[in-house]
């Protein structure tokens, strides 16, 4: 439903309604690759790009599109915008848009289509667009009629940035775009949808019975995930954390949510989070998720995590409260707004937690941290991927960094410590090809700030073809490729789950010459072989002015631990540091005085609990 404003009605074709709305809207880029069934709207967009008024960046691919335009929104929080033809150009968006579908990312994707007579026809360059990208989007148009175009997109703005973010698809066949009709803008927010309203605020009962549990909880676990970084909520998870000194554990998504580098910070946990982040979700009596999921890879084997925990879920979508794991708690709201509130209950009726009640868990806590910290490792003639990430953390410790998928992935998660949204990686799809491109956006976004894509030399090649366009626009993004020459984490579980049957796996034979073809695109490359080429390197790669593709030779065998194996609970890790000296699967913590090694289903020597 449309509401009246009062504006001028001038003629114009459709294409120019879609590019005058996405003006409106704050559209300052689009990432795209033209085609004939969208040329009427780069028609338009040639127009609009002379006054300065928007601008396009041409990609190689379009799958690097709608990776630039995720990249984008999750840098900002603003709306990615990406365009595609009918056809293969749309289905090339696919992965894209399925990326930001399962991270829960703002996007709006228009795609060109056939004209509308022609629909259904199997005319050139056809495909149902539409029909194909159902299971992927939070919703998706096709534009029969022009005269609804400023309303679409209106529309596609609202739905893609509000409740649970999500990507929107606008199909536009060829006439719409040509056609002319008399325009009547829509502006930003005069929308209303029938039957769209997210809930916002919280029920106030279960806030208060939330407050409740958390007076009461002595090994309390505040786990954060996505949905807090979406809501913007960094300052009310701190506030919560040093009210009720819980120590705070984030997913791959929630990285940034909360400082790392704060003392009550355990790091990620799940397959290849901490140790003492696992130890703790194993061992806490209090979880509270906020905007988290409860997904595969953070929780391991299902029955057993959190198991001996009373769990307080918060979250947006009410269809993720008790998906996977029933709450004590449920509360569906926008997770600053419900910490809003829960904060000021919890002042306004002069409540707090007893001096010390989480002293003792703090310090069992603190003592894993001793026990099984992450350990760089150092070898004396080649490089650990690891040293590599922690150099980069160190010499670039506030850029934004992107990363495709892998062990890197996993170890850049691990050794660096981000602020809100400055972490950018594709967690719940594992898209590889993704770092480049999403550096790229997030570049465009924000031009003054530092850049860095840590990538995988297997990875890099999915969407390598995007050098070109960081050479055309001058976009100064630096990329590092951990080079093992492997898919690494593919190696990683031949080595473990299929008798070291490396099959498909190794990258070494067709490798090119990352540096030669770096600089066969006009980006400056460089190559780093031994360690006491790095330190030097990385900061010559960051006083560069311009592009870098920065090729790192790392020992190749290198695996990532710590591990939780697949069916396992997460206190059941392997490659945990060798100064434990015990193997993680017969490890028994006491739930009373945090004794390690205690037998199961018998008494603590030490303080006379039974375990």
């Amino acid at each position: 439903m449309q509401l009246k404003t009062k504006v001028a009605i001038r003629r114009a074709t459709g294409g120019f309604a879609l590019i005058d709305s996405l003006i409106r809207h704050g559209v300052k880029h689009i990432f795209g690759y033209p085609g004939g069934a969208i040329l009427p709207l780069y028609d338009e967009l040639y127009r609009a790009e002379e006054t300065g008024a928007i601008k396009h960046i041409l990609v190689r691919h379009e799958q690097g599109a709608a990776h630039a335009a995720d990249g984008y929104a999750r840098a900002t929080g603003q709306v990615g915008v990406c365009f595609a033809t009918s056809g293969p150009g749309a289905t090339n968006l696919v992965t894209g848009i399925a990326t930001a579908h399962m991270d829960s990312i703002p996007m709006v994707i228009i795609t060109g289509q056939v004209p509308r007579p022609a629909i259904g026809t199997d005319a050139f360059q056809e495909t149902d667009i539409y029909g194909i990208t159902l299971p992927i989007v939070k919703h998706s148009y096709v534009v029969r009629d022009p005269r609804d175009m400023a309303r679409i997109v209106a529309e596609a703005f609202h739905i893609a940035s509000t409740g649970r973010p999500g990507p929107v698809l606008v199909d536009v066949p060829k006439d719409v775009g040509l056609e002319e009709f008399e325009y009547l803008p829509v502006e930003p927010g005069s929308v209303r949808i029938p039957g769209y309203r997210p809930t916002v605020k919280g029920n106030p009962r279960q806030i208060n019975q939330a407050i409740q549990l958390l007076k009461e909880a002595k090994r309390p676990l505040l786990y954060v995930g996505g949905g807090a970084i979406a809501a913007g909520a960094h300052e009310e998870i701190k506030e919560l954390a040093e009210m009720f000194q819980l120590p705070v554990t984030t997913t791959l998504m929630g990285k940034g949510a909360f400082d790392e580098n704060h003392p009550l910070s355990v790091k990620m946990l799940g397959m290849h989070g901490t140790a003492y982040a696992n130890f703790a979700v194993t061992e806490c009596d209090l979880l509270i998720a906020v905007g988290a999921r409860f997904d595969d890879r953070v929780t391991g084997k299902l029955d057993e995590f959190a198991a001996r925990a009373k769990v307080i879920h918060i979250d947006i979508d009410p269809a993720e409260v008790g998906k996977n794991r029933g709450p004590d708690v449920p509360i569906v709201g926008d997770v600053r707004q419900v910490l809003i509130d829960l904060l000021r209950r919890t002042r306004e009726a002069g409540i707090s937690p007893t001096p010390g009640q989480t002293g003792e868990w703090l310090h069992r806590i603190d003592r894993w941290k001793q026990d099984y910290p992450l350990v760089v490792p150092h070898y004396p003639e080649i490089l650990s991927p690891q040293q590599v990430i922690s150099e980069l953390g160190t010499q670039a410790p506030d850029a934004y960094y992107t990363t495709d998928v892998g062990q890197h992935q996993m170890w850049s998660a691990q050794f660096l410590n981000n602020g809100p949204r400055r972490w950018i990686s594709s967690a719940g799809l594992g898209t590889m090809g993704f770092g480049l491109p999403a550096a790229m956006g997030a570049k465009m976004a924000l031009p003054n700030e530092q850049v860095i894509c840590i990538a995988g030399d297997a990875s890099i090649q999915m969407n390598i073809q995007e050098l070109g366009t960081l050479a055309q626009y001058g976009i100064n993004v630096k990329i590092v490729i951990v080079n093992n020459g492997w898919q690494g984490m593919v190696r990683q579980w031949q080595q473990a789950f299929y008798g070291e049957r490396y099959s498909s796996s190794n990258m070494t034979v067709g490798m090119p010459d990352f540096v030669m073809l770096a600089e066969a695109y006009g980006v400056k490359g460089m190559l780093v072989s031994a360690p006491d080429e790095l330190s030097g390197a990385i900061g010559q790669m960051l006083a560069h002015n311009g592009p870098v593709l920065m090729n790192v030779k790392v020992t190749r065998d290198e695996n990532c631990y710590p591990m939780v194996v697949p069916g396992k609970s997460n206190a059941q890790m392997v490659g945990l540091p060798e100064r434990s000296k015990l193997e993680s699967a017969e490890l028994i913590y006491c739930p009373s005085c945090g004794a390690k090694n205690v037998s199961s289903n018998k008494f603590c020597p030490e303080c006379g609990t039974k375990v």
